[in-house]
């Protein structure tokens, strides 16, 4: 089943253990050590990540490492864009206001 990365990343934890994986490849164990949780908790949410395509999984040894996604999050991060510059054009209509204001006084 494949999932919203939408879905996926609206959750604080999930978010968290992005941010713990962008910094280096890590097992399961080695995350699920960063929360106050159960291990299952920490694999269900590393299996939602996987199934929304966030994090890649790499088998070495009887170990797996699980590695951030780069491709999809900026994939995320163009659909982002559109969003950040219709917020960028209204904060720089928000400084011309207070400027003027400011100016005014």
């Amino acid at each position: 089943m494949r999932r919203d990365p939408f879905h996926a990343i609206a959750d604080p934890t999930r978010r968290a253990i992005l941010v713990l994986i962008a910094a280096q490849a890590l097992t399961p164990n080695a995350i699920a050590e960063h929360f106050d949780t159960t291990r299952q908790a920490v694999s269900n949410h590393i299996k939602i990540l996987t199934e929304c395509e966030l994090l890649r999984q790499q088998k070495d040894g009887r170990e797996i490492h699980y590695y951030l996604n780069h491709d999809k999050m900026k994939e995320i991060d163009h659909w982002l864009e559109q969003f950040r510059k219709i917020w960028e054009g209204r904060f720089s209509q928000l400084d011309s206001v207070l400027k003027n204001l400011k100016s005014k006084k």
